[in-house]
């Protein structure tokens, strides 16, 4: 009897024992927790380091050890030796932000180009074009090229570059100076003039650029049975032998009649004078907006002289190579 009412107090102890220390461990288990989610929202809270002229190596450590995403993004830059570094990023140094957050990075994919290309046999106007695209993608004036160009007699044509410095496969560490040895083309050559009395200010025009020869027109009152708006004389005449930059005149006449509000007339433009033809260009841009193109010719340089059939306040536009360098207005005679 005693023993039963003894296992009966140690039982009913034992299960107020139990019950204790189980909330006790529940009580010191959620204070854990509590310190746990404490701890972790301390640590969401994350300083930005700089990462800039970093290698990406090194500042994608970086990143990682501050539980922080890198996005990368690659750009062209001026100078070779930015390859591999960080550029730009953002959040900036020095900013606080939640962890996981992504970092952009700009990184130098290096130049647009590393070393010097070989030139030799290209047409000098299109490597202009060419440089003025690099230094576009690369950020700044990568390759410059020392102007003005040298110039040699040589069998290749007119414009083409013959010597180049520095020699192609030279290494590019920074911005550059080209200089280039240009053809004049053959020192002493000879051309037979075309037959062009009769043809149409357009057709000679077409001649003229096809050929490579140098011109300039002139008008006058139609005489006779000549047409209007043709070539109606030519010096030298057709068949003469003459050198290639021998300019050949060429005398158009004026039409029998216009339209209203139509004019008639000669443009003439003095140019400075080029060691070799140089793209250029006449355009009209009529009074509706619309441009249309009146010539198109490599041209030397001194007295451009070619006649127009427009509406009046017409624009007339010339460039050379793609840089406008006049324009005038059509008024009425």
């Amino acid at each position: 009897m005693k023993s039963t009412k003894l296992d009966e107090f140690i039982s009913h102890n034992l299960r107020f024992f139990v019950t204790l220390v189980l909330g006790f461990l529940l009580f010191a288990g959620a204070a854990g927790i509590t310190v746990f989610f404490v701890v972790l929202r301390g640590a969401e809270q994350v300083l930005v380091p700089n990462i800039q002229r970093m290698e990406l190596t090194q500042a994608l450590l970086e990143l990682q050890a501050r539980e922080l995403n890198p996005r990368i993004q690659l750009r062209y830059s001026q100078d070779p030796h930015d390859r591999g570094l960080v550029m730009e990023q953002e959040p900036a140094p020095g900013s606080i932000v939640r962890a996981g957050r992504n970092v952009r990075m700009v990184v130098s994919h290096g130049t647009v180009i590393n070393r010097i290309e070989n030139f030799v046999g290209r047409d000098i106007d299109s490597v202009r074009m060419d440089l003025m695209v690099f230094t576009i993608g690369a950020g700044g004036q990568l390759l410059m090229l020392r102007e003005p160009v040298m110039l040699d007699y040589s069998n290749e044509p007119a414009g083409t570059i013959i010597q180049q410095s520095p020699e192609p496969g030279t290494d590019i560490s920074g911005p550059t100076m080209l200089e280039f040895v240009v053809s004049r083309g053959p020192q002493h050559t000879f051309m037979t003039v075309p037959a062009l009395t009769g043809l149409t200010v357009p057709a000679a025009l077409e001649w003229i650029r096809s050929g490579g020869a140098d011109f300039e027109f002139h008008v006058r009152e139609a005489h006779g049975e000549e047409a209007g708006e043709t070539v109606v004389h030519q010096s030298p005449p057709a068949g003469a032998s003459v050198t290639s930059n021998t300019r050949i005149n060429l005398t158009v006449a004026v039409p029998d009649e216009l339209q209203p509000g139509e004019a008639f007339g000669l443009f003439s433009h003095a140019m400075p004078s080029n060691p070799f033809p140089l793209p250029v260009t006449l355009d009209a841009i009529l009074p509706d907006g619309q441009r249309i193109q009146l010539a198109a010719v490599d041209f030397a340089g001194g007295r451009l002289a070619v006649p127009y059939r427009l509406p009046v306040n017409s624009v007339l536009v010339l460039s050379m190579l793609n840089r406008e360098i006049h324009r005038e207005t059509v008024w009425g005679w």
